[in-house]
């Protein structure tokens, strides 16, 4: 069942609600259907004396009961409990239980009330006393088993069942006694179990099976209808089986009241409950189905990374929406007008470049090609997003230098080395003279190195070829503080008068220029000469039409006492593979990408799909199991400062010492300082830049 399986499913599942209403009409037994109960005024105070009543409900089983990304229940059973609150004046706190089988120890030791989705026994009411309301729901139960299996209720078959799910071995042991019923943690190692040959079968509620079988890893599962096993789901009081009257009456009384609204919960309400969650409850493909469904294909590199941009274009869309908010009605059109431009060219690309790559499967060169044309507009939509960060904290002087030891020498050679292999393929004679006395100085070497190589790279791309660059650096001291000249200049087409009065205006462009194909953000220059500004340098120009142009700019700066430190040489990721790392991260595809890159660079890794997760995960670690965690910010239940700051407080040795490093879409000066506060020892803004990624793990102990 490929392509158009997960459609049929659905189709087929629409298809069987009414039939499957014949089925849930065992939870109202005939005659008992009607208007809601009409309750005394005793009862209604003996509900409204209850409080909150804890409820336990299983969560791994959607559509009918599961938690949500919140801990929540939904699917149909949440619909139900709601219209049974608003008959009987209950009123409920659901709280998921365990994967695993959960005793009557743990159910009284926690304080749960009552618990939900328990499979209706009369034998286990009867004989041990249990207190089970009506059942509010049922439905069929189907075998789930390999296309070329052999149904035989005779056979000597292996039933893959949940460790929660103890109901179904007594009917299993009654109904086909050759079975051998193995446990498995949870719904869904049940069928990777039938799926990868360890068991037979395994046998579940109809609609958790059309739920699952939309998994494109089960697709080659069968579905097959069996007799006699209804399960019918209840309400059962946790109360102590022998001893406390009183504790035994007041669950006796819970259940009366919930029999009364199960009572009065018509067949076609509970048709609509079900047609409603089965629609609102799909199975999502994960980026681990993409994966395999097509895992024969090179392709798929691809198009994770035009997912990852596509999440960067809403990133700079969110953004641009915050200054539209500052910026006055004229300023806003004409921004908008010009990054629906910058963002809509590349991405035009990306989507072209996505087509012919689908229709080159079978091409490794051509998908090499195609590949290599996509990380280059790659790197051109996250250039466009740094800029307007840059941009918007300059204008909201929020951008905060960071002074450090420089030797400009070093750092002048190293901007000329990245700029010269972009000058040899024009064939421009690119010239580069210092003459530094005082080389050791103050600055901000990051925001430096940014200034430069924008320079250069504007005069390498507005030069002809055979043309000529030059990058001049000189100094004079002005009494104990050292002024710096950066000269970088070309022989280029020039710039007219007019131009140059908006040069450093944010997306200025000559007409002529666009259409001579010279692509970049037309920011560069804007925000180059706001970092002049912020270093109380200044960015200037001269320039006429066809003579070329001169841009120098001037910072000035103390003189460092001493020079600056070597950077120590990576170790390499040698034998790192020892070194687990735990990744926190509620987007699943973010995780998935990140869990498959660090596996391809050697590393073992665990994902905590929140903070919460995360924190859990490493407290019940052994110490020193994880020499990292990358932890995003923005998390449900425990977000990444909270998970942080918990799991430096705990009570072991490597609270303290393991490293955790912020992943982020948040790259603000606030959230960086708040990662810090909160324990975090370093920042990577999302998209992840790989190299600086691998530069943390190569720096891991």
């Amino acid at each position: 069942m490929k392509g158009k399986k997960a459609g049929r499913m659905l189709a087929l599942c629409l298809a069987a609600l009414l039939l499957a209403c014949a089925v849930a009409g065992p939870a109202l037994a005939e005659g008992e259907t009607g208007p809601a109960p009409a309750l005394t005024e005793e009862e209604r105070a003996f509900a409204a004396s209850l409080g909150t009543l804890k409820v336990g409900f299983v969560q791994d089983r959607p559509p009918v009961s599961f938690a949500d990304e919140n801990g929540e229940l939904r699917g149909i059973s949440r619909l139900i409990f709601d219209r049974l609150a608003e008959l009987t004046g209950l009123t409920f706190e659901y709280v998921p239980l365990p994967l695993e089988s959960v005793t009557y120890d743990y159910l009284l030791s926690q304080g749960f009330d009552l618990v939900t989705s328990v499979e209706y026994n009369p034998e286990n009411m009867n004989a041990r006393g249990i207190l089970m309301s009506k059942p509010y729901f049922s439905a069929r139960k189907v075998v789930v088993a390999p296309q070329d299996l052999d149904f035989d209720p005779a056979a000597p078959l292996t039933v893959a069942v949940s460790s929660g799910s103890q109901t179904i071995k007594k009917v299993l042991a009654r109904v086909y006694p050759s079975f051998t019923v193995t446990d498995y943690p949870d719904l869904t190692s049940c069928f990777d179990a039938v799926s990868d040959g360890e068991a037979d079968l395994t046998i579940l509620n109809q609609y958790v099976v059309e739920y699952w079988y939309a998994k494109p890893a089960y697709e080659d599962l069968k579905v097959i209808p069996v007799q006699g096993m209804d399960e019918s789901l209840c309400f059962s009081a946790v109360v102590p089986i022998e001893g406390d009257e009183t504790l035994t009456a007041r669950g006796k009384a819970i259940i009366d009241l919930l029999d009364r609204g199960i009572a009065a919960v018509s067949e076609d309400e509970l048709g609509s409950y079900t047609v409603q969650a089965v629609m609102d409850y799909q199975y999502e493909p994960t980026f681990s189905d993409f994966l395999y469904r097509y895992r024969h294909a090179a392709a798929i590199l691809a198009v994770a990374a035009v997912v990852i941009l596509a999440m960067a274009s809403l990133l700079l869309w969110a953004h641009v929406r915050s200054l539209e908010a500052r910026a006055d009605a004229r300023a806003k059109s004409q921004f908008l007008s010009t990054m629906s431009h910058e963002i809509r060219t590349p991405l035009n690309g990306l989507m072209g470049l996505n087509y012919l790559m689908a229709q080159k499967l079978d091409d490794p060169q051509r998908l090499t090609e195609y590949l290599s044309q996509s990380t280059a507009t790659a790197g051109y939509l996250l250039t466009l997003v740094d800029d307007i960060l840059d941009m918007s904290s300059l204008r909201d002087r929020s951008l905060e230098l960071k002074p450090e030891p420089l030797d400009l020498e070093l750092l002048t050679e190293s901007c000329a080395l990245s700029a010269r292999k972009a000058m040899e393929d024009k064939e421009i004679d690119f010239q580069v003279r210092f003459a530094l006395p005082d080389p050791y100085v103050l600055g901000d070497g990051v925001r430096l190195r940014q200034i430069l190589l924008n320079l250069l790279d504007n005069a390498q791309k507005f030069t002809p070829a055979g043309g000529q660059v030059t990058l001049d650096a000189s100094q004079r001291r002005e009494g104990s503080r050292v002024v710096t000249v950066f000269t970088v200049s070309d022989t280029g087409r020039g710039m007219s008068e007019e131009f140059q009065k908006t040069l450093f205006t944010p997306f200025s462009r000559e007409l002529d220029t666009v259409s001579k194909g010279n692509q970049g953000t037309g920011l560069g220059l804007a925000i180059s000469h706001g970092l002049a500004q912020a270093m109380n340098g200044s960015l200037t120009v001269k320039s006429a039409v066809g003579e070329g142009s001169t841009f120098t700019f001037t910072f000035p700066s103390e003189v460092a006492e001493t020079a600056p430190a070597d950077t120590p040489s990576n170790s390499g990721r040698a034998g790192k593979a020892r070194t687990r790392v735990l990744v926190a991260e509620d987007n699943e595809l973010n995780g998935e990408i990140m869990l498959e890159l660090l596996a391809g660079e050697g590393f073992d890794a665990d994902l905590a799909h929140d903070g919460k997760e995360a924190l859990e995960l490493f407290a019940a670690s052994d110490v020193g199991a994880y020499g990292l965690i990358l932890m995003d910010l923005l998390m449900p239940r425990m977000d990444g400062c909270q998970a942080s700051k918990a799991i430096r407080e705990l009570d072991r040795p490597d609270a303290r010492t393991v490293r955790i490093v912020a992943c982020t879409a948040n790259d603000f000066q606030e959230d960086r300082a708040r990662a810090h506060a909160a324990g975090m020892d370093d920042f990577i803004p999302k998209p992840v830049d790989v190299p600086t990624l691998l530069t943390i793990l190569d720096s891991l102990p």
